[in-house]
């Protein structure tokens, strides 16, 4: 059963907000006693302490902390087990020859708590819902509806720029199964066309870095020079964290709009294999990181999983310089957008044909019939 995220806008009044956040402290301060402990057991004993060591005294714990007691027993057993994944991840590092070990948190940091959707948060009949020991029920804005007959096990109550959210993670039937086939297409990303598809398709990619960076220029100016651990730090903190939110969502809004076209109507979609992590190291860091190809795919990735389609991808070596119609490889460099093949005279779009290449490198059947053979067999006329 395909897991879905639905996050939703909470709107607590400013007693909720309070106690949401008192909550959100006290599971900090549970974070960190549990990382202390392992640290002193492993310190003075030796003992290396996992999961189930911490979470057998918590109940302990509960009865000599009147805070943590009244709180969700499920959710504070999510606290301790955060904390079990960051130390198997930092194991998994150091196998990798890397370190970065396991760190306290600050409570300004951290921003959110797992629930078991029943057992320490509940959705009422009101569609509002309650969480264990903040008062009263808390408005949600259901801008839209959960599927019908999937099965809600986990929310993440989340605080991002002084705004607060719900994220449920909900198991949806295998109710759509394969599609019937509609058409394959292969998409070359790139900077200046975000995306250029086999078919000709093209979409520009919109400048969110490049319009919002004189704004992000000043507001962390006004943030540099503001006394610290001052209130106005604080206010110029959340202005400059609301920008860059503000650039994100719109990046990240673009990427559903346009992977959810390309879904819509395609069936076999394939991409380019990128090694995006090390382009994003490189001089043309800052467009890639405003490209988002990761996002993009992604979501592509996810929505034809669940529509029945297909995404795959495939090598990227020489898609930008092979001929699609003939084979030759013709060097080109950044500057040339014009494919120009001297073998066969084909004359296209550079992007356009680098998604045909991708498109037929993916799916051979979608070149028809005689396509893998290097040469046909013809009749000779004596």
């Amino acid at each position: 059963m395909p897991v879905l995220s639905y996050k939703y806008r909470l709107f607590p009044n400013s007693t909720q907000a309070a106690e949401l956040a008192n909550m959100l402290g006290s599971f900090c301060d549970l974070y960190n006693a549990c990382l202390q402990q392992r640290i002193e057991a492993y310190q003075r004993r030796g003992k290396s302490l996992g999961y189930i060591d911490q979470a057998n005294e918590l109940k302990a714990v509960r009865l000599a902390d009147e805070r943590l007691a009244g709180y969700s027993y499920s959710a504070e057993q999510q606290v301790v087990r955060r904390l079990d994944k960051s130390f198997k991840a930092f194991f998994g590092r150091v196998k990798r020859g890397k370190g970065g070990f396991p760190r306290f948190r600050a409570k300004s940091m951290f921003d959110s708590a797992d629930f078991r959707v029943g057992d320490g948060l509940t959705i009422r009949k009101s569609r509002k819902i309650t969480v264990v020991g903040i008062s009263g029920e808390i408005k949600v804005r259901w801008h839209r509806d959960l599927p019908a007959g999937a099965k809600i096990s986990i929310a993440v109550v989340l605080r991002s720029c002084g705004k607060w959210y719900i994220r449920f993670s909900v198991e949806t039937p295998d109710a759509y199964g394969p599609h019937p086939f509609r058409e394959a297409v292969g998409v070359d990303v790139g900077l200046t066309s975000l995306i250029a598809t086999s078919d000709g398709y093209m979409v520009q990619t919109p400048k969110w870095a490049g319009k919002a960076s004189k704004k992000q220029r000043r507001l962390q100016r006004a943030l540099s020079r503001c006394k610290q651990g001052s209130k106005g730090r604080l206010r110029a903190k959340m202005r400059l964290a609301r920008h860059s939110a503000r650039t994100a969502n719109q990046r990240r809004d673009f990427a559903h709009k346009v992977s959810r076209d390309l879904v819509n109507q395609y069936s076999h979609i394939s991409f380019e294999d990128l090694n995006i992590a090390g382009l994003a190291r490189g001089m043309l860091s800052k467009s890639v990181l405003n490209a988002a190809w990761g996002q993009l795919i992604s979501f592509t990735d996810y929505k034809a999983a669940n529509a029945g389609g297909l995404v795959t991808k495939v090598n990227p070596r020489g898609t930008s310089q092979e001929c699609d119609c003939c084979g030759l490889v013709t060097p080109k460099t950044l500057s040339d957008r014009i494919h120009d093949c001297p073998g066969c005279g084909t004359v296209e779009d550079r992007d356009v044909h680098s998604g045909k290449i991708i498109k037929h490198r993916a799916f051979p059947w979608s070149k028809g019939p005689g396509a893998g053979l290097e040469a046909l067999s013809q009749w000779v006329v004596t």
